[in-house]
């Protein structure tokens, strides 16, 4: 019998939206830690840190998505990817889980005030719809 590969995402919450990442595009997941600022930089980037001798540039996504800045909380977490050789940390709100989907749409225009062209499509899980991310997309905008 034949068994079908289903590609597993993580799930995570930024706002009251749901994202989700392929999880092979994904290094590890972590506690916040203490961020180093940069100065001039995007307001979005939110400086470095330290990750095991290795300076690693921290991004929010809430900023990312023009959603106001929320005090981090013991569920806030940063996801470390890896993108173009190169490791980033993305802070979201909380780490849901390792899903898969059954179905997957194409992307809208504009998914909760996102532009369409930061998605893979759209994934249905148990009446829920979350947005698969584009990570080469969303990490290159200008």
């Amino acid at each position: 019998m034949a068994t079908v590969q289903q590609d597993q995402y993580i799930e995570m919450t930024v706002g009251a939206e749901a994202y989700a990442v392929r999880i092979e595009e994904i290094h590890e997941i972590i506690k916040m830690q203490t961020i180093t600022e940069i100065p001039h930089c995007k307001q979005y980037v939110k400086g470095v840190i330290n990750l095991r001798g290795k300076v690693v540039p921290i991004i929010s996504f809430r900023n990312l998505f023009g959603l106001p800045e929320q005090t981090f909380t013991k569920s806030t977490r940063i996801v470390v990817v890896k993108h173009q050789e190169e490791s980033v940390g993305i802070i979201v709100d909380q780490v849901n889980k390792v899903t898969t989907f059954a179905d997957i749409q194409p992307p809208p225009e504009h998914v909760a005030g996102v532009s369409g062209a930061y998605f893979l499509g759209i994934g249905l899980r148990e009446q829920k719809l979350v947005g698969i991310l584009k990570l080469d997309e969303v990490l290159l905008r200008d």
